[in-house]
């Protein structure tokens, strides 16, 4: 993103966030409030209970009241942010119900898109070929 000129943010908590980033022209930020701000595009990502992800935060409960995406933080943003996530979300723990189904979110768009692109991928790897 950074060779499209792009301004890449990362939020979380201090466990959970690689110690290099910066290194790489990643801004860096532990606050969801200060992270989404003027943004014209947020992207969240799934905490992965079934990978140990939880092992990284003291609590859900503490992880959500800190950083699960909420109404108040798209004040913040720019008027027509776009909400993406590539799924499936643990609501209420990255992201609130009413922002995943709100006028912002492209959530179910990103998941139908991901699943085609992996079917063409998979297509191809297996010796598919298309129309001539």
């Amino acid at each position: 993103m950074k060779k499209f000129d792009i301004d890449v943010t990362v939020c979380g908590p201090p466990t959970m966030i690689p110690p290099y980033l910066e290194d790489l022209g990643v801004n860096v930020e532990y606050r969801l409030d200060k992270a989404v701000a003027d943004k014209d595009v947020i992207m969240l990502l799934r905490i992965q209970k079934e990978r140990g992800g939880v092992m990284y935060i003291p609590s859900t409960k503490e992880y959500a009241l800190l950083y699960s995406l909420r109404e108040e933080h798209l004040q913040k943003a720019k008027p027509d942010v776009i909400i993406m996530h590539p799924g499936p979300m643990n609501r209420g723990i990255e992201i609130s119900d009413a922002v995943a189904d709100g006028p912002y979110s492209v959530i179910l768009d990103q998941v139908e898109n991901g699943v085609a692109v992996r079917m063409a991928i998979l297509f191809l790897l297996l010796g598919g070929e298309g129309e001539k």
